[in-house]
C-alpha cells in the first residue's frame, strides 16, 4: 500500500524537518514528543473518533508507558482531515486542556493555508517548550521514543 494520500501534504524532506525539531525539543524537556501521522483508518475502525484512534495508537507506540507519564501524541488522520494532541497523565495534571486547544487552534490556521509542515513544526516547537516549563530536562533522561515521525498507510 502506498502513501499516496500523505505525499500530496508532506515530503520527505519535511518529515526529516519535523523529525529534527522533535530532537531539538528533546533536547530540553524530559517529555516525549510524537508525531503519529495515520492516511487512512481500516474498515473495522471506522466509527470510532479521532480521539479513539489516538489512544489506541498512544498505546501501541508505548507512550503510555513511559517513566514519568509525559509523552505527548499528535496523531493525524489524513483521510478525514482530522488531528488530536493526546498527552500523558502526569501532562494533564498540570496543562489544561484549553491551552491544548490553543496550540491545536493555530496549527489548523498554518493547515487553513497549506502549510501541514510549518503547522505542525510549529506545533511540536509548542509543545516541546510547553513541556520544557514543566518537565525540564533531567541529568538522567533517556530518549524513551524515537525522535522520527511516524507514518502509517
Amino acid at each position: 500500500m502506498t502513501n499516496e494520500l500523505f505525499y500530496q501534504i508532506l515530503n520527505d524532506d519535511e518529515l526529516l524537518r519535523i523529525s529534527k525539531k522533535i530532537k531539538e525539543k528533546k533536547k530540553i524537556t524530559s517529555g516525549e514528543i510524537v508525531v503519529s501521522i495515520k492516511e487512512r483508518s481500516s474498515l473495522s475502525f471506522k466509527k470510532k473518533t479521532v480521539r479513539e484512534l489516538a489512544e489506541l495508537e498512544y498505546n501501541r507506540i508505548g507512550i503510555n508507558k513511559t517513566r514519568d507519564n509525559t509523552g505527548i501524541l499528535l496523531y493525524f488522520l489524513l483521510e478525514r482531515r482530522e488531528f488530536y494532541i493526546l498527552a500523558d497523565s502526569a501532562i494533564n495534571e498540570k496543562v489544561s486542556d484549553d491551552l491544548w486547544d490553543s496550540v491545536k487552534g493555530r496549527m489548523e490556521t498554518f493547515f487553513k493555508n497549506g502549510e501541514f509542515c510549518k503547522g505542525i513544526i510549529s506545533a511540536v516547537d509548542e509543545v516541546g517548550d510547553i513541556l520544557a516549563k514543566h518537565f525540564p530536562i533531567k541529568p538522567d533522561d533517556t530518549n524513551e521514543i524515537s525522535n522520527k515521525v511516524i507514518v502509517r498507510p
